[in-house]
C-alpha cells in the first residue's frame, strides 16, 4: 500500500471548548480567543494556581510569566507543588486562574449589584522545569512579565539562587476567558427608585518611581520606567 505523508496540524486562533472551559453560569460571556486570552494573562502579574493536596483543595498566589502558548510559574524548591509534583506521574493536575476587576457596577437594588472583570482559567499538567536554557527563559519571562525589559537591566540569577528556586510549566491546551463589560442591570421596576446607579471604574499603572536609598549616584531611571 503506497504510504500517505500526514498534514502537521495548522495553528488556530481559539481553545476548542471543553467540559471543564464552558461555563455552567453566564456561558455567553465565555470566550476562547488566543488572542483575547493572552492579553488578559499577560496584562496580570498574580496568578492562583490551585491543586488537590491530602484530599483537600490547595490555591496558592504566585508570579508567573507567558512564552507563546506555555506559563511559567515561579516557585521554590520546597514549595508544596514541587514536592508534589516530584510523586506525580506524570505531573500534577493544577487549576490556574487569573482576574482583573475592571470596574464596580452599582445598581439600585443589591442583588444586581456586580463587577466588570476580565478572566482566565485554565486547566492542565503542570511539570517542573529542568532544563537549564528553558528555565533560564522561562526566568526571564517571569521577569519581564512585571517589567518589560528588567530581565536584561538585573543580574541573571546565580548557582546558588538558580538551586533554590523552582520552575513550573503549564502549556495553554485547556483554556477559556471569561468577561463582563457593559452597565447596571437593573429590573424596569426599579428604575424609578432614588438610588445613584452606574459604574465605578478601576485603574491600574505605575506610580512615581522611589529610588533605592543605597543606588550608586548618578544611576539614571531606565526608560522602562520613565515612559509616559
Amino acid at each position: 500500500m503506497q504510504g500517505t505523508t500526514g498534514t502537521p496540524p495548522q495553528p488556530t486562533d481559539t481553545y476548542p471548548p471543553t467540559d471543564r472551559t464552558v461555563p455552567t453560569r453566564s456561558p455567553d460571556r465565555a470566550s476562547y480567543d488566543k488572542e483575547l486570552v493572552h492579553a488578559i494573562l499577560d496584562e496580570g502579574y498574580v496568578c492562583h494556581l490551585g491543586f488537590v493536596r491530602d484530599g483537600a483543595p490547595v490555591v496558592l498566589p504566585t508570579l508567573y510569566g507567558r512564552v507563546g502558548e506555555r506559563l511559567y510559574v515561579h516557585g521554590s524548591t520546597g514549595s508544596r507543588p514541587l514536592r508534589m509534583m516530584g510523586a506525580a506521574d506524570p505531573g500534577l493536575p493544577v487549576c490556574l486562574t487569573v482576574t482583573h476587576v475592571d470596574a464596580l457596577v452599582l445598581a439600585r437594588s443589591a442583588f444586581h449589584h456586580s463587577i466588570n472583570y476580565r478572566s482566565v482559567v485554565v486547566h492542565g499538567t503542570a511539570y517542573e522545569v529542568t532544563d537549564p536554557e528553558e528555565r533560564r527563559t522561562a526566568l526571564d519571562a517571569l521577569v519581564d512579565h512585571v517589567v518589560p525589559g528588567r530581565s536584561r537591566d538585573s543580574r541573571p540569577a546565580n548557582k546558588k539562587e538558580l538551586a533554590a528556586t523552582a520552575v513550573i510549566r503549564l502549556d495553554l491546551d485547556e483554556v477559556s476567558a471569561k468577561l463582563r463589560t457593559g452597565g447596571v442591570n437593573d429590573e424596569p421596576e426599579d428604575l424609578t427608585l432614588p438610588h445613584w446607579a452606574g459604574l465605578v471604574p478601576l485603574r491600574k499603572g505605575y506610580g512615581a518611581p522611589v529610588a533605592d536609598p543605597a543606588l550608586v549616584p548618578g544611576t539614571a531611571l531606565p526608560d522602562y520606567l520613565s515612559a509616559g
